[in-house]
């Protein structure tokens, strides 16, 4: 029978290696007194993803035995950070162990490697392994081998790899449709994005790129149009992929060549910077839709309302919102949705009631803010009642993030039993998002039973894929002079990490002075003080908001967005950090915004 404390710990090893806590992460592993295998391969990998190579070199070097996972975690961190003779070395180690080892994920590595570094002898030699090897046919190796071929002009390789592929999916299609735009050849390009039985959101943006790089401005617009009568559109697609910059980037494009743009193409534009958080760039369009009288357009008018909502400029938001002569279900939502990341509960209920009382049917995303601003007002039985009437009276059936902003609500009460027997009665298992929700309520109620079975819980979304970490790693950005800057915990991959980490330890000191403390709560192993607080140190908010303090202009509010919750004590030290430098720091998290001005903050610690 397995030792039952050795078993929660490599649990949480692999929790939080999902959640992006490298420390917290490494300090569990190395309390472990007989860590498996799985716990070697997710420390492993954690390294790996985080460019820490030393380390990672050292815990490769230390197992006690390797598989297939543990040759390609090596392998990716070295590629990941562009070392190819490091990474060739891993490779042909690899080799020599064995055969079996290999699989998709060593020769897509190996692949992407050669590309990028533009080896294509190197790349060359792997595309003999993958014939030798039997590994041609697989997609998760052809869409890379095909893209390394296009770079390296061998278009026409590449469309061979693709016609000898038995099963195409769409990855390939987009994958084919850019290498044929990269060589000017529009109309085989046409031809294969028509000949697609599915295409995604990325199918359509690749086409409607290809188009505006070609200068064929004119067919872009009509075929941006004809996505949009789909139901489709560009401010759907991921940040991490950089599509929001590149819409931003195309439109500025098309102005300077003399197209006039529309209200739907400006209304997209608008919502590109409303995912990015870049409020200036959006407010230069907000002014544009009024010189070009296209702010009349209730596409335009949402779009920025979404804006000044996701930027945390909610009077603005308000503004326009009853400027506007009319409005339809997109107009409350967004607004609705504003309050609600703003943390402003009874406004948001408030509106939602307006909203119903107008006649007008709320959709699914309405319903996420009026449930989370029920969890942050804690008013538990109204936002039972609001689940059901989205189900009974409105025909919604709950989505994952329905049933998270549950959690949060029955969590933030401590009423964590009834959160478990939620959860049991799913039709789906949480997320991560979800999952971590409860688990820190059990933290902050000291309920380990139920905090077991999250963290349990947690380790089982993704057990057989390491690469599923990636997911749910923190990160935080910031936008400086039109680039988007990205940290995780511990970065150390900016070309001003010094800066930023000397920024760091000045602020630290600073504070204190100042009394800070450090919030330990969440740390459940048992280490040392000063070691728990170093694991705190370097979390990816924390880097964001240093290299604001060094580069954005003093008198402006330093705007940080994050992908995950800001976890409590980083929440003390933001208030802190703007009591010591007299900065407005805006912080948008996955839930909502905080606003942190002389030490304090606009959620009133409760978030």
């Amino acid at each position: 029978m397995k030792d039952p404390e050795t078993f929660l710990l490599n649990n949480l090893v692999n929790a939080y290696s999902k959640l992006g806590d490298l420390r917290y992460a490494r300090y569990v592993f190395d309390i472990i007194p007989h860590p498996n295998l799985f716990s070697w391969n997710t420390i492993l990998f954690t390294y790996s993803k985080s460019g820490n190579v030393s380390e990672m070199k050292d815990i490769f070097n230390r197992k006690p035995e390797r598989d297939g996972v543990s040759w390609n975690s090596l392998i990716s961190g070295y590629a990941s950070r562009g070392l190819v003779t490091d990474a060739l070395k891993g490779y042909s180690s690899m080799l020599r162990d064995g055969a079996a080892n290999l699989n998709r994920i060593t020769f897509s590595t190996m692949l992407i490697l050669s590309s990028s570094q533009e080896c294509f002898d190197l790349g060359w030699q792997i595309h003999g392994q993958i014939v030798k090897f039997g590994f041609g046919s697989y997609v998760f190796v052809s869409c890379p081998l095909m893209d390394m071929f296009s770079k390296a002009a061998r278009v026409f390789d590449a469309k061979l790899v693709f016609d000898e592929t038995p099963e195409r999916n769409v990855v390939m299609y987009n994958t084919m449709i850019t290498g044929l735009l990269r060589y000017v050849m529009v109309e085989d390009s046409w031809w294969l994005f028509r000949s697609m039985l599915e295409k995604d959101s990325i199918s359509w943006t690749t086409m409607i790129t290809g188009l505006t790089q070609n200068g064929l401005y004119r067919e872009a617009i009509d075929l941006f149009r004809e996505m949009r009568i789909e139901g489709l559109s560009m401010d759907r697609l991921p940040l991490e992929n950089g599509y929001s910059e590149e819409a931003i980037r195309n439109f500025c494009d098309m102005q300077r060549n003399g197209i006039t743009p529309d209200y739907y193409t400006l209304g997209s534009v608008i919502s590109s910077c409303a995912n990015l958080a870049s409020l200036e760039e959006g407010a230069q369009f907000h002014g544009q839709a009024i010189v070009s009288d296209l702010f009349s357009f209730t596409a335009v008018s949402n779009a920025l309302i979404t804006l000044y909502g996701k930027c945390g400029s909610i009077e603005d938001a308000d503004r326009l919102f009853n400027e506007m002569t009319f409005r339809d279900e997109l107009s409350w939502t967004a607004l609705v949705s504003g309050y609600a990341q703003f943390g402003k509960a009874d406004a948001t209920i408030d509106l939602f009631q307006k909203m119903l009382a107008h006649g007008l049917k709320p959709d699914e995303v309405t319903f996420v803010g009026v449930l989370s601003a029920c969890s942050r007002a804690g008013v538990v039985e109204k936002g039972y009642q609001y689940f059901e009437s989205m189900v009974k009276d409105h025909g919604i059936t709950p989505v994952i993030d329905h049933y998270s902003c549950m959690i949060d609500l029955l969590s933030r009460a401590g009423r964590l039993e009834e959160a478990r027997c939620f959860i049991n009665k799913m039709p789906m298992p949480p997320d991560a998002i979800g999952w971590s929700t409860l688990l820190s309520s059990c933290r902050l109620h000291g309920n380990f039973e139920i905090g077991k079975w999250a963290a349990a819980s947690l380790q089982e979304l993704e057990p057989h894929n390491p690469a599923g970490v990636r997911k749910e790693s923190r990160c935080s950005w910031i936008k400086y002079k039109g680039r988007v800057h990205i940290f995780s915990a511990d970065d150390q991959t900016s070309p001003f990490s010094d800066q930023i980490y000397a920024k760091l330890d000045e602020l630290n000191s600073k504070m204190v002075k100042e009394g800070y403390v450090p919030d330990l709560s969440s740390v459940l192993h048992d280490v040392g003080e000063s070691q728990k607080t170093k694991m705190f140190n370097y979390h990816s908010e924390r880097l964001a908001i240093a290299f604001g303090l060094l580069f954005i202009h003093p008198r402006l509010p330093i705007r940080i967005v994050k992908n995950l919750r800001v976890c409590g004590d980083c929440h003390n030290v933001t208030k802190i950090i703007s009591k010591i430098t007299q900065r407005e720091i805006l912080v948008r998290d996955a839930v909502r915004f905080h606003l942190f001005k002389d030490g304090t903050c606009s959620c009133g610690d409760f978030w």
